[in-house]
């Protein structure tokens, strides 16, 4: 355990539990899971949580397990220093920074939580196992950390939907919080995985915004045929350059299931490979009148 200026450093499970059990009789603790090479899109999570709660914790781990054999688990930026300098200016009060030892003592594999339906779907479809291991390393961050708020980006909408299966069905005592994703100001969303494009790829890598854009401008000009606008999207990412799709959904936000009509509102979500790197992104529609 050590101190970062004003922000305690944790590694160890152990001392992570009781510092937060102490914790929390006298203040309301939030947690803003991460997997490191932090930016503005964290950063809002951060704010959010330091406005909901007394004391605010974020974890710093490269979950090994929520990656595929073929995956970008060694790529994956890893900026401890730098992260803890911004988690101390954003008055950031404990870092929980575990080794994968220390998280997985017996090994990856011995206990995982599954969520088998919602997480079987989008990315679960097409990244097999990846939100099992995302859903046990979340299961154990709560479990350790016993927050009362727990913090996540809209911009992981996937995600965010087999979390709050796995909280209802496990009766984790935890709110979950849904923060607006942040983007750049041409309309890329953030994300860490960003650092690892080119200039070229940089600009290509915005096909995946444009195509939910038009997707959004189909919906306000009155279209709510969920199988039209699937179609829409489709072509439009087919037709960016540079992004290979990986897939283009319409679907709802809770079940990640396939909508008729988007009259309730709905989930677009895609994902693509531009050069190397694996993109996601999403937009949820606004509900439209009966």
């Amino acid at each position: 355990m050590t101190t970062a200026m004003g922000t305690l450093v944790v590694e160890r499970v152990e001392t992570m539990q009781r510092v937060c059990r102490q914790t929390r009789w006298n203040a309301r603790l939030g947690l803003v899971p991460t997997m490191g090479a932090l930016h503005e899109g964290h950063l809002s999570l951060i704010r959010a949580a330091r406005r909901e709660c007394d004391v605010v914790a974020v974890s710093v781990f490269v979950n090994p397990a929520q990656f595929g054999r073929n995956e970008d688990f060694e790529r994956y930026p890893r900026t401890f220093e730098a992260d803890c300098a911004l988690l101390e200016r954003e008055g950031v009060d404990m870092v929980f920074a575990p080794s994968s030892a220390e998280m997985y003592p017996r090994g990856m594999g011995q206990v995982m939580v599954d969520v088998p339906e919602v997480g079987a779907r989008l990315d679960g479809r097409a990244r097999q196992g990846h939100f099992r291991g995302v859903a046990t390393v979340v299961a154990k961050l709560l479990h350790i950390v016993g927050p009362d708020a727990a913090f996540f980006g809209q911009k992981d909408a996937a995600q965010v939907a087999v979390l709050k299966a796995m909280v209802a069905e496990l009766n984790f005592p935890v709110r979950m919080v849904v923060c607006p994703t942040v983007r750049e100001s041409d309309g890329l969303a953030m994300s860490s995985r960003n650092r690892n494009l080119s200039a070229e790829e940089r600009k290509q890598a915005l096909g995946l915004w444009h195509a939910l854009v038009a997707v959004h401008a189909l919906v306000d000009g009155g279209m709510v045929d969920a199988g039209r606008l699937r179609r829409e999207l489709v072509g439009a990412l087919q037709a960016a350059p540079g992004v290979e799709m990986e897939y283009a959904e319409i679907v709802s936000a809770e079940t990640l299931l396939p909508l008729e009509e988007v009259r309730d509102g709905a989930l677009v979500a895609v994902a693509a490979r531009v050069g190397s790197t694996r993109l996601i992104d999403n937009i949820v529609l606004p509900g439209r009148a009966r």
